[in-house]
């Protein structure tokens, strides 16, 4: 057992010798996941950050303050346990705490969403002003784009692009950010339609104020209420499907952070033995989902002036 001494990163205690083994013994009961052989052959996370000394990032800063432990942070004789006082929502096949796996895996489905959003809703406001009110050829160039890229199947085209870029946290927020901004665009180009059709857009236009001037004062703000009602009802999605990228493996690497689709990954192998493996993970996206959802149906009704006069 151990490692010969020109291995790299070769510590200490792992020196070469040999063992003698008397009797039969268990190398595992259950199929070994990519998280468990990352955690338990490269981590060691606790004793590595002590020894290294290094400081926590701001976005890690809230996740320590909430959750009762270190996401790696595992006990071997406390795996797959049910939950109880010290594990509110038990344990995982390594010993790790359920719910800090889960509050640290928000971080990830949190920052795709807004991140995501952010991108997604300037570049799209961008390209559906520019169609809007240029018109013409360019209107009809740019909504025929869009129109193409709307027309393919939005799982199937986010796997693909994933599985070409690979697995990072700032790829995944790019390709979310960059393939939903068609949506965006379309919304944008028929607000814009209508504002110009409005009085005090011809009263400006009349005055001989210019283009830029007159997206910027009468269009642009206009386009606030409807937009942020979009983004919240996208963020929703871009959480759904980053889970579904997270349980194929091609969303953060589980070895760097948890993530709420590799968890439900991890738990389908014990959905008999231990269903809150899959179970917590599956809960924790709808809920936020359906949460954003409301969030969006809200928004809707205070930010739109038709549906405030009706409500009268």
């Amino acid at each position: 057992m151990g490692s010969p001494a020109s291995e790299a990163g070769r510590n200490d205690d792992e020196a070469q010798h040999q063992v003698t083994l008397t009797q039969g013994f268990w190398m595992g009961k259950h199929e070994v996941t990519w998280d468990e052989y990352e955690t338990w052959s490269f981590k060691l996370d606790i004793q590595r950050r002590k020894l290294k000394s290094e400081e926590p990032t701001p976005w890690d800063t809230i996740a320590d303050v909430i959750a009762p432990a270190p996401y790696d942070y595992s006990v071997l004789t406390e795996s797959n346990q049910f939950p109880n006082s010290k594990h509110l929502l038990g344990t995982d096949s390594v010993g790790r705490d359920f719910l800090s796996r889960l509050i640290y895996g928000a971080r990830v489905s949190l920052l795709v969403g807004l991140f995501g959003v952010l991108i997604a809703a300037g570049l799209g406001m961008l390209i559906g002003a520019i169609a809007g009110y240029v018109g013409g050829r360019v209107d009809a160039a740019i909504m025929g784009f869009v129109n193409l890229v709307l027309s393919l199947p939005y799982l199937l085209f986010v796997v693909f692009i994933a599985s070409v870029l690979g697995r990072s946290l700032i790829n995944v927020i790019l390709i979310f950010g960059i393939t939903d901004s068609p949506i965006f665009a379309r919304v944008t180009r028929g607000e814009v339609l209508r504002i110009r059709q409005s009085g005090y857009v011809e009263s400006a236009t009349s005055a001989g104020a210019r283009s830029g001037r007159i997206l910027l004062d009468h269009i642009l703000p206009n386009l606030i209420g409807p937009l942020i009602t979009l983004a919240t009802f996208e963020m929703s999605r871009m959480i759904f499907y980053e889970a579904g990228l997270g349980f194929l493996g091609l969303s953060v690497p589980p070895n760097e952070y948890p993530t709420w689709g590799n968890m439900l990954n991890a738990g389908r192998n014990y959905l008999t033995s231990y269903p809150w493996m899959a179970a917590f993970p599956g809960l924790a996206i709808m809920f936020t989902s359906l949460g954003m959802n409301l969030l969006g149906d809200w928004l809707r009704d205070v930010l739109d002036p038709r549906l405030r006069r009706a409500r009268k």
